[in-house]
């Protein structure tokens, strides 16, 4: 199921993290990383609309543009080369690739022919996001189409999954793809449901224990919760040492995302071990 992955790394902090895990999965799904850098070129395009839109127009001159961009081809060049240092010890079939444009439609786009995308939480501007997450990173998990790993900013083996599932169809997905980590990596397995109805709850966990027994687990828990999904969901996975969080991406309520944004991404901000978003 896993056996193409791509790693999107900027030279950030959470480069080296993306390529942590990167390389484990690759070992243990036997699975081939592609590893993307991509020089962002939407820095030009704002510059020369600003030039020619704004209140006090001034348009940059062809010499900042072209050094500019002989900066970020040099910075995308030492990303790859460090990176190239990395993966070569590390007995792994990968390639490396270099691309300009619009980092969300180029990752989107590579990860088409991938099975999972593997990304840092935050990316090179992460000193100034606080725990918000990253721009470029919310779009690529609401336009890709195939599963995004998001990675915290340091690595740690994973002994344990927190699957949270309400029934649904992403959760479903959500479900499949924690049973395939748990079942490969002979990992322990939680399913969470966040409800308040105790009956309706244990339904909903007793039908993903019956998709589950297809699938060879070592040990297989499950845990109802009651309040506020995202916040739940976090506080759970601290408290039984969970070290991935799987779920399905976003959903139901668009009135609530617009105002307080979606599970998802709630998750997302606020956990403190990668995130498995199924799509």
């Amino acid at each position: 199921m896993i056996k193409s992955i791509l790693l999107a790394v900027d030279g950030s902090a959470f480069t080296e993290p993306v390529l942590q895990y990167g390389v484990n999965f690759a070992k243990d799904f036997k699975a081939f990383l592609r590893v993307l850098t991509v020089i962002d070129i939407r820095i030009f395009e704002w510059a020369v609309a600003i030039g020619v839109e704004g209140f006090a127009p001034i348009i940059p001159s062809s010499g900042y543009q072209e050094e500019s961009q002989k900066l970020l081809e040099q910075k995308a060049e030492e990303v790859l080369k460090k990176t190239e240092t990395i993966l070569s010890k590390s007995g792994v079939d990968y390639v490396l690739e270099k691309e300009s444009g619009n980092p969300v439609d180029v990752i989107c786009d590579k990860a088409r022919l991938t099975d999972m995308l593997m990304i840092g939480a935050r990316g090179e501007f992460a000193k100034w996001s606080d725990k918000m997450l990253g721009a470029t990173l919310e779009m690529i998990t609401r336009l890709c189409i195939k599963p995004v790993f998001i990675t915290p900013k340091t690595f740690k083996v994973m002994k344990k999954i927190l699957v949270a599932y309400d029934g649904s169809e992403n959760a479903s997905k959500a479900l499949s793809l924690a049973a395939h980590f748990a079942s490969n990596l002979k990992l322990p397995l939680v399913i969470m449901n966040v409800n308040d109805s105790e009956e309706e709850g244990r339904s909903i966990l007793s039908e993903a224990r019956e998709y589950l027994n297809a699938y060879q687990i070592p040990k297989l828990e499950d845990k109802i919760v009651q309040g506020v999904a995202d916040e739940r969901i976090v506080q759970i996975s601290s408290e039984l040492n969970a070290d991935l969080i799987v779920m399905g991406s976003y959903g139901h309520s668009r009135i609530r995302e617009a105002i307080l944004g979606s599970t998802t991404v709630q998750t997302m901000r606020k956990a403190t071990v990668p995130v498995l978003m199924a799509r």
